[in-house]
């Protein structure tokens, strides 16, 4: 076979080093922004931000004053010249509109700004101290550290120990007095005394805190009740001995044992309903999630505007000193090493600022989409789709979803992310839409204003979206309800 040479004309889709840059700083968190920026700060001597250049050169302008006047006017024009240092306007230096493609950072430049995720730093030994926080307090922490600080002896200490490791998260014992003997296992602790002890650990903060089942969380925090009030010991009662009737809601068969009006029923269940179900919820909590808003929305003179939050991402440029240490005929390492710095700090600079421009059009399209929302609620919200976004400034989907993701907008309806604003639509008996947003507000309203002795079932509620032309079935209504963690119409049902 004869060898040719051929040329061909083809398109295809390629990603710049830039590029890539660019989308990874569009897709990420305002809180792994700000670590990124921070570790393109301590990685580039070229990268500053201005806080910190404002500083430095107010220092130089003091110390050149000072030298200044120490010379006390010896030196003349002349001087003056000689001591000036010659500068390089290095911005007009000649810098490539794009990198080759299919390349990286390292292929091009001597140095790549370390990975947001940290993982390199730890596997190569350092040590963020800064990022360390302290680790959230568990119901198991609260109540070994109640343990502690309590007179037992070594084998009451052991029973509590094993008591508290087998409370759950909700505060509840999921292990019976059987199962803690075997797991003792000394083959001189009985059930009394396990008893005796358990009964202590009852007592420990929250309240409620380490019972077998619901009646006797309730009975034990009715037992410790702070305040006095006129309606706890038939309140204790009615837990105590009449459980199953207050479980049935047999509001007949309470007034009747308990030999009470119906005034003073309503009494004792509204004291019994403040009382917590699940008491380890009250000191459990997980790690804390901060959320810093990326940009602000607020109306002002009749407009909605939108402002890119100026805390959430620090205003960098180029180190002048160093730059003015760059001299073009020299190839020396050191001179390579501050001109490899000097692109990758004016491409970081270009990425954030491509960054903020891109969030902060997405976002005032959204306000633009979902004006009704922010002048009358939830109610008002329309059904949106990111292509919808998209199309409106032609953009692709694909970059309008990285930016709304983990990305959070702070409006006069409180801080909320971008993705709250979309939602799927259902079509209305007039021939519009309405979102599914829309719709879960009106739910949660009728549910609201409903009796509670005639609660509204699903059914119901689907047929007074029906009569308002939300035409929605009754499955779809379950789903939105359970979505909002509301109970059905049989749970939520009070005689009184």
């Amino acid at each position: 076979m004869k060898q040719t040479l051929q040329l061909r004309l083809g398109q295809h889709l390629t990603m710049t080093p830039q590029l890539q840059q660019a989308i990874r700083l569009l897709q990420l968190s305002t809180l792994d922004l700000k670590q990124e920026i921070q570790e393109a700060l301590e990685s580039n001597p070229l990268l500053e931000t201005e806080e910190e250049g404002l500083a430095r050169e107010e220092h130089n302008g003091a110390e050149t004053k000072t030298g200044a006047d120490k010379l006390n006017g010896s030196e003349g024009p002349a001087g003056n010249d000689a001591n000036n240092e010659q500068t390089i306007n290095v911005e007009s230096e000649t810098m490539p509109e794009e990198l080759p493609v299919d390349t990286g950072w390292d292929d091009i430049y001597d140095s790549a700004l370390p990975p947001s995720s940290g993982l390199a730093s730890r596997e190569s030994g350092d040590t963020d101290y800064t990022a360390h926080r302290q680790a959230a307090t568990t119901l198991q922490d609260h109540l070994m550290w109640q343990l502690n600080l309590t007179p037992f002896s070594d084998t009451d200490r052991a029973i509590a120990t094993a008591i508290v490791d087998s409370i759950n998260d909700d505060g509840y014992l999921h292990m019976d007095v059987g199962n803690l003997i075997e797991q003792i296992d000394d083959g001189e602790t009985g059930r009394a005394e396990i008893e005796a002890v358990l009964h202590r650990v009852q007592q420990f903060d929250p309240p409620g805190v380490a019972a077998r089942d619901l009646r006797e969380c309730l009975l034990i925090q009715l037992l410790q009740y702070p305040e006095p009030h006129p309606r706890l010991a038939k309140a204790i009662a009615l837990i105590r001995d009449h459980f199953k009737l207050l479980a049935d809601q047999d509001i007949n068969q309470i007034q009747r044992r308990l030999r009470v009006s119906e005034e003073e029923c309503r009494e004792i269940t509204c004291l019994i309903r403040s009382l917590n179900p699940r008491p380890g919820t009250m000191i459990a909590r997980g790690e804390p999630d901060y959320v810093i808003p990326d940009v602000f929305v607020s109306k002002q003179h009749g407009v909605w505007q939108v402002e890119l939050n100026p805390d959430s991402t620090p205003r960098l440029r180029v180190n002048a000193d160093y730059a003015k240490l760059i001299r073009r005929a020299d190839n020396s390492l050191d001179n390579t090493y501050l001109k490899n710095h000097l692109q990758e700090a004016r491409w970081f600079i270009k990425s954030l600022l491509s960054r903020n421009e891109t969030l902060l059009k997405v976002a005032t399209k959204i306000v633009e989409f979902q004006r009704g929302f922010f002048e009358y609620g939830e109610e008002a919200m329309r059904p949106l789709v990111l292509r919808d976004i998209a199309e409106a400034l032609d953009m692709h989907e694909s970059t309008i979803s990285r930016v709304t993701t983990q990305k959070y907008m702070h409006t006069p309806r409180g801080t909320l992310e971008f993705k709250y604003f979309f939602s799927s639509h259902v079509s209305t008996a007039g021939g519009g839409e309405c979102s599914a947003t829309a719709i879960r507000a009106l739910i949660k309203k009728l549910i609201a204003a409903e009796l509670p002795k005639r609660p509204l079932s699903d059914n119901k509620i689907a047929g007074i979206l029906a009569d308002q032309g939300i035409q929605v079935a009754r499955r779809t209504v379950a789903k939105y309800r359970e979505s909002m963690a509301i109970p059905p119409s049989n749970e939520r049902k009070r005689l009184i």
